[in-house]
């Protein structure tokens, strides 16, 4: 097998970049299973990871890219075949392992996915660690009782990866989603994607009581900090609030009111090390009753299109997904 394109990441003298290298197997972190790439994916972690925005990545240099999906091309587990469509979201892949922004990829196989039917490669990283997180939120209040009949969903920064992904697949499933953004420009591409309703951030009364009016059946919250304290102060009797992101900030300064008073729960979303089973049953539903439009939501760059990528996702600039066309 001979050389193929990786964005290999260096920390050269304190200043992180990345850069296009031609790569060998020999030079991929060990694994039982070899992956020929076709797709990866942009994530935020990706942007941070790329730039050294944020103090990601364990070791230099290392390919990155968190996400990838591909064939197998060679196996030493039995439960893994070469020709195999597989995926790998999550564990160390492009932090402590190299990752998915490679021609060819090597993992342990415990990581390993079988994609599922109703998804091709290229869907699978149209979702990607943001849509799978997505769709891990729904399951989890599901899990706890959300239902379409309880009453409206809120998602929260709603035009990122997440977002998007979270605001079609609940409409899919049939509830009544409302999108919070701060983006009011992007009013028509929520509602596209099925939001009932559109709330601009910057025209919003946030309260300052402990328990608000009680609003929302529900909630994936993507940003943190005030925005998720404002969630449980009006999120409804038994609600749940997914947390996926903290773009907002790390502290929550609420109250125990709406834990005691009304019964609402936050759910930890940790898309990273989600247990095998559960992460394959996500999966199995975003291939199915909760598959969104990906067509919408996803658009395809190139490897050499990273850093303009990443500059747009730091900037708060994105909308939906970016899709990393490998082969």
């Amino acid at each position: 097998m001979g050389g193929f394109r990786a964005f290999r990441i260096r920390n050269e003298q304190d200043t992180v970049r990345g850069e296009l290298v031609t790569a060998t197997l020999d030079e991929l972190s060990p694994g039982e299973v070899v992956i020929r790439a076709a797709y990866s994916s942009v994530n935020f972690k990706d942007a941070l990871a790329g730039t050294g925005t944020g103090k990601i990545l364990r070791r230099f240099p290392l390919i990155g890219g968190i996400d990838v999906s591909g064939v197998v091309e060679s196996s030493v587990d039995a439960r893994f075949r070469t020709g195999d469509e597989v995926l790998v979201t999550g564990y160390d892949l492009g932090v402590a392992q190299d990752g998915g922004y490679a021609g060819y990829v090597r993992v342990p196989a415990e990581w390993v996915v079988h994609i599922p039917a109703g998804l091709t490669q290229f869907e699978a990283m149209a979702l990607g660690t943001a849509g799978f997180t997505a769709g891990l939120a729904v399951v989890r209040l599901e899990q706890i009782g959300l239902r379409p009949a309880a009453g409206p969903v809120i998602v929260t920064g709603a035009t990122g990866g997440v977002g998007s992904v979270a605001v079609a697949s609940l409409a899919r499933l049939g509830y009544e989603v409302v999108a919070l953004t701060g983006k009011d420009a992007e009013h028509e591409y929520l509602e596209a994607l099925g939001a009932r309703r559109v709330l601009a951030r910057a025209a919003m009364d946030w309260g300052t009581r402990p328990l608000e009016k009680a609003t929302w059946a529900g909630a994936i919250d993507v940003v943190g900090g005030d925005t998720l304290a404002w969630l449980t102060r009006t999120t409804g009797y038994w609600g749940g609030i997914a947390s996926t992101g903290l773009t907002g900030g790390t502290e929550l300064r609420t109250t125990v009111m709406p834990f005691i008073l009304r019964g609402v729960s936050i759910l930890g979303i940790d898309s990273v090390q989600c247990p095998m089973p559960l992460r394959r049953e996500v999966w199995r539903r975003l291939a199915d009753d909760m598959k969104p439009p990906l067509s919408d939501i996803a658009q395809t760059i190139t490897l050499d299109e990273l850093p303009d990528a990443f500059a747009t996702l730091l900037a708060g600039r994105a909308r939906g997904r970016y899709v990393v066309r490998i082969t």
